[in-house]
Protein backbone atom coordinates (compact mmCIF):
# COMPACT_ATOMS: atom_id res chain seq x y z
CA UNK A 1 0.00 0.00 0.00
CA UNK A 2 1.36 3.30 -0.71
CA UNK A 3 2.10 5.79 2.02
CA UNK A 4 1.10 8.90 -0.03
CA UNK A 5 -1.20 7.73 -2.35
CA UNK A 6 -3.67 7.16 0.23
CA UNK A 7 -3.59 10.54 1.09
CA UNK A 8 -6.56 13.00 -0.11
CA UNK A 9 -5.51 15.81 -2.12
CA UNK A 10 -6.95 18.95 -0.77
CA UNK A 11 -8.50 21.36 -2.65
CA UNK A 12 -8.59 25.33 -1.80
CA UNK A 13 -11.38 27.60 -1.92
CA UNK A 14 -10.40 29.02 -5.65
CA UNK A 15 -9.52 26.24 -7.36
CA UNK A 16 -11.30 24.26 -9.96
CA UNK A 17 -10.82 20.85 -10.56
CA UNK A 18 -12.13 18.74 -13.55
CA UNK A 19 -12.25 15.07 -13.99
CA UNK A 20 -12.67 13.97 -17.54
CA UNK A 21 -11.57 10.58 -18.13
CA UNK A 22 -8.21 10.43 -17.14
CA UNK A 23 -7.43 13.52 -17.63
CA UNK A 24 -7.20 16.07 -14.25
CA UNK A 25 -7.51 19.66 -15.12
CA UNK A 26 -6.43 22.41 -12.29
CA UNK A 27 -7.97 25.75 -12.34
CA UNK A 28 -6.56 28.46 -9.78
CA UNK A 29 -5.30 32.10 -9.85
CA UNK A 30 -1.68 31.33 -11.16
CA UNK A 31 -2.81 29.39 -13.83
CA UNK A 32 -4.04 25.69 -15.55
CA UNK A 33 -2.54 22.55 -15.71
CA UNK A 34 -3.51 19.31 -17.00
CA UNK A 35 -2.32 15.86 -16.88
CA UNK A 36 -3.35 12.52 -17.66
CA UNK A 37 -3.48 10.00 -14.66
CA UNK A 38 -1.70 6.14 -15.74
CA UNK A 39 -4.91 3.62 -16.80
CA UNK A 40 -4.08 1.88 -13.63
CA UNK A 41 -5.57 4.45 -11.24
CA UNK A 42 -8.95 5.85 -10.35
CA UNK A 43 -9.87 9.74 -9.46
CA UNK A 44 -12.79 10.43 -8.05
CA UNK A 45 -13.78 13.64 -6.42
CA UNK A 46 -15.71 14.21 -3.04
CA UNK A 47 -16.46 16.97 -1.61
CA UNK A 48 -12.95 19.52 -1.23
CA UNK A 49 -10.80 16.75 -2.09
CA UNK A 50 -9.22 14.57 -4.76
CA UNK A 51 -8.90 10.69 -4.19
CA UNK A 52 -6.59 8.26 -5.87
CA UNK A 53 -6.78 4.67 -5.80
CA UNK A 54 -5.11 1.96 -7.36
CA UNK A 55 -7.47 -0.22 -9.84
CA UNK A 56 -5.57 -3.53 -8.81
CA UNK A 57 -2.56 -4.76 -6.91
CA UNK A 58 -0.16 -4.63 -9.76
CA UNK A 59 3.27 -3.91 -9.07
CA UNK A 60 2.78 -0.69 -11.61
CA UNK A 61 -0.49 0.47 -10.48
CA UNK A 62 1.69 0.47 -6.77
CA UNK A 63 4.18 2.47 -8.87
CA UNK A 64 2.26 4.90 -10.36
CA UNK A 65 -0.42 5.45 -7.35
CA UNK A 66 1.87 7.62 -5.11
CA UNK A 67 3.37 9.45 -8.13
CA UNK A 68 -0.11 10.72 -9.71
CA UNK A 69 -0.68 11.69 -5.61
CA UNK A 70 2.00 13.66 -5.93
CA UNK A 71 1.92 15.27 -9.30
CA UNK A 72 -1.79 16.21 -8.76
CA UNK A 73 -0.70 17.57 -5.89
CA UNK A 74 1.87 19.67 -6.93
CA UNK A 75 -0.40 20.68 -9.44
CA UNK A 76 -2.81 22.34 -6.97
CA UNK A 77 0.23 23.94 -5.32
CA UNK A 78 1.61 24.95 -8.21
CA UNK A 79 -1.78 27.03 -9.40
CA UNK A 80 -2.38 27.95 -5.73
CA UNK A 81 1.08 29.32 -4.34
CA UNK A 82 2.98 28.33 -7.38
CA UNK A 83 7.41 27.04 -7.38
CA UNK A 84 10.45 29.31 -7.30
CA UNK A 85 14.19 28.45 -7.64
CA UNK A 86 16.90 30.78 -6.91
CA UNK A 87 19.87 30.27 -8.62
CA UNK A 88 22.80 32.04 -7.39
CA UNK A 89 25.81 33.18 -9.94
CA UNK A 90 29.88 32.71 -8.16
CA UNK A 91 32.47 34.03 -9.79
CA UNK A 92 34.28 37.38 -10.48
CA UNK A 93 32.36 39.02 -13.91
CA UNK A 94 29.66 36.40 -13.80
CA UNK A 95 26.55 38.17 -13.67
CA UNK A 96 22.76 38.21 -15.16
CA UNK A 97 20.47 40.70 -16.30
CA UNK A 98 16.86 40.86 -18.12
CA UNK A 99 16.48 41.68 -21.68
CA UNK A 100 12.85 41.79 -22.11
CA UNK A 101 11.44 38.86 -20.94
CA UNK A 102 14.52 36.85 -21.62
CA UNK A 103 17.15 36.57 -19.53
CA UNK A 104 21.08 37.43 -20.56
CA UNK A 105 23.63 35.81 -18.25
CA UNK A 106 27.78 36.16 -18.67
CA UNK A 107 29.47 33.96 -17.47
CA UNK A 108 33.04 34.20 -18.56
CA UNK A 109 32.24 33.33 -22.09
CA UNK A 110 33.60 35.40 -24.90
CA UNK A 111 29.74 36.27 -25.80
CA UNK A 112 26.43 36.23 -23.18
CA UNK A 113 23.99 33.16 -22.81
CA UNK A 114 20.52 34.06 -23.25
CA UNK A 115 17.89 32.21 -22.05
CA UNK A 116 13.91 32.36 -23.48
CA UNK A 117 12.00 31.81 -20.76
CA UNK A 118 9.25 28.25 -21.34
CA UNK A 119 6.06 29.04 -21.19
CA UNK A 120 4.26 30.05 -17.82
CA UNK A 121 7.71 30.57 -16.22
CA UNK A 122 8.92 33.50 -15.57
CA UNK A 123 12.24 35.25 -14.86
CA UNK A 124 13.30 37.73 -12.33
CA UNK A 125 16.94 39.17 -11.32
CA UNK A 126 16.69 40.72 -7.98
CA UNK A 127 20.57 41.19 -7.61
CA UNK A 128 23.00 40.59 -10.54
CA UNK A 129 24.38 37.19 -9.09
CA UNK A 130 20.66 35.93 -8.43
CA UNK A 131 17.94 34.84 -10.63
CA UNK A 132 14.70 33.90 -9.16
CA UNK A 133 12.63 31.08 -11.74
CA UNK A 134 9.06 30.92 -10.98
CA UNK A 135 5.96 29.50 -12.58
CA UNK A 136 3.44 27.03 -11.99
CA UNK A 137 4.19 23.56 -13.37
CA UNK A 138 7.15 22.45 -10.91
CA UNK A 139 8.77 19.94 -13.66
CA UNK A 140 9.08 23.34 -16.11
CA UNK A 141 10.60 25.29 -13.05
CA UNK A 142 13.16 22.66 -11.97
CA UNK A 143 13.89 21.78 -15.43
CA UNK A 144 15.07 25.57 -16.83
CA UNK A 145 16.84 26.06 -13.71
CA UNK A 146 18.65 22.54 -14.23
CA UNK A 147 19.74 23.52 -18.15
CA UNK A 148 20.93 27.09 -16.69
CA UNK A 149 22.73 25.56 -14.22
CA UNK A 150 24.35 23.01 -17.11
CA UNK A 151 25.54 26.28 -18.85
CA UNK A 152 28.44 26.52 -16.03
CA UNK A 153 27.99 24.18 -13.46
CA UNK A 154 30.08 25.04 -10.21
CA UNK A 155 34.14 23.45 -10.38
CA UNK A 156 35.38 22.20 -7.65
CA UNK A 157 38.71 23.88 -7.01
CA UNK A 158 37.25 27.49 -6.80
CA UNK A 159 33.75 27.32 -6.39
CA UNK A 160 33.15 29.59 -9.67
CA UNK A 161 30.03 28.86 -10.89
CA UNK A 162 25.88 28.79 -11.21
CA UNK A 163 24.56 26.76 -8.21
CA UNK A 164 21.17 26.36 -6.41
CA UNK A 165 20.58 29.20 -3.53
CA UNK A 166 22.04 27.08 -0.66
CA UNK A 167 23.90 24.46 -2.67
CA UNK A 168 27.27 23.28 -1.08
CA UNK A 169 30.41 22.57 -3.62
CA UNK A 170 32.75 20.19 -2.46
CA UNK A 171 35.88 21.71 -2.62
CA UNK A 172 39.04 20.03 -3.89
CA UNK A 173 42.51 21.08 -1.99
CA UNK A 174 44.95 22.38 -5.25
CA UNK A 175 48.19 21.72 -6.52
CA UNK A 176 51.19 21.27 -4.18
CA UNK A 177 54.28 23.14 -5.39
Amino acid sequence: MSRIGKKAVAIPSGVNVTIDGQTVTVKGPKGQLAWTIADEIVVTQEGSDLLLVARDESKRAKSMWGLSRTLVANMVQGVTAGFEETLELVGVGYRAAMKGDALSIQLGFSHDVNVEPPAGVTFAVPKQTEIKIAGADKQAVGEIAAKIRRIRPPEPYKGKGVRYAGEKVRRKEGKKK
